[in-house]
């Protein structure tokens, strides 16, 4: 496969998974901003853009409003909803030859039909729309396209993704004691209610529901399930041949720190909640790169031109 179709394929699967998280993360917390009136908004919006990576304006109070423009509407914003959803479609453009009819259409239709303004009463109306636009794309992926190298780095592309979005909603636990969610919040944020109560029998404590989304090997938004997925295609792509350790260097970093966090106690973890998570979005921002290197070498990828308007 050339390394310009492999990379736009895993920076679509990427993109749909950060579209996806960043919609469930601000729905959560846009929420409670707006329901408790204890909350110092401009603090608990700052934190929150932080956990984002994104860099709060300095001179003025930042507000609900301002959080929703940048991280869901702003198109020049690289967190943001609007700008995965767009990166996403113009990934599948460089990649037209082996990107389906299906998943290319739904990808354009969600860049035309994606709004420059949301009203305030819309916005949760908004976020269900993007995180069902995701799993529309995610679903034509999963049910048309074969098990081939096309699949592997869009899958890929997503667990990676998925690791780092879910580690970033688990650090905003810890945000300040006012502004964090409480740990219902955050299991019905990602979906993980329902099979948290069937696997705990019990309503959600701190040490189980941060157990479940951190360690649990079959829920497949828990970063343990992500990081195993990503090591298990990186080993499909390229099956090892070396008989003493792991020469791949991705396979490394995230080996490293899924062992790192199974074999130690989650009331460890949760001690330090926020700087471990920070190492999971710093190890799998490294194994991206290193994916980059080995197979997206810069001399060989294209220069794309968007289009004219």
């Amino acid at each position: 496969m050339l390394s310009r179709i492999a990379e736009s394929l895993f920076w679509i699967g990427r993109y749909i998974e950060r579209s996806d998280g960043t919609a469930r993360i601000l729905d959560v917390h846009l929420q409670l901003l707006l329901e408790d009136p204890w909350i110092e908004e401009d603090t608990a919006c700052r934190l929150l853009l932080s956990v984002m990576g994104t860099e709060a304006p300095d001179n003025s109070r930042v507000t609900r409003a301002d959080v929703l423009e940048i991280l869901a509407l702003d198109r020049d914003q690289p967190a943001s909803i609007a700008f995965s959803l767009n990166a996403a479609r113009e990934n599948a453009r460089r990649a037209r030859e082996v990107v389906s009819t299906e998943l290319w259409e739904a990808l354009n239709t969600t860049r035309a039909r994606m709004p420059h303004r949301v009203a305030g009463d819309k916005v949760h109306e908004f976020f269900t729309w993007a995180r069902e636009r995701s799993a529309l794309a995610i679903g034509i992926m999963e049910s048309s396209a074969s098990r081939d190298e096309a699949w592997r780095f869009f899958n890929l592309g997503r667990a990676l993704e998925r690791a780092d979005m879910t580690a970033r909603l688990l650090a905003t636990r810890s945000l300040t004691e006012v502004s964090g969610p409480s740990w219902t919040t955050i299991l019905r944020s990602v979906g993980a209610y329902e099979a948290y109560l069937r696997t705990y029998r019990g309503m959600p404590s701190a040490i189980h529901a941060a157990e479940f989304l951190l360690l649990d090997r079959l829920f497949p938004r828990s970063i343990i399930y992500s990081l195993t997925r990503a090591e298990e295609y990186m080993r499909e792509l390229e099956p090892r041949s070396d008989r003493v350790g792991v020469g791949d260097s991705a396979q490394r970093l995230l080996g490293q720190i899924r062992s790192e966090l199974e074999y130690r106690s989650i009331a460890d973890i949760i001690d330090d909640l926020p700087q471990h998570m920070d190492d999971v979005q710093a190890a799998t921002s490294a194994a991206s790169e290193a994916i980059r290197a080995r197979y997206f070498p810069a001399n060989d990828v294209s220069q794309w031109v968007g289009e004219r308007t």
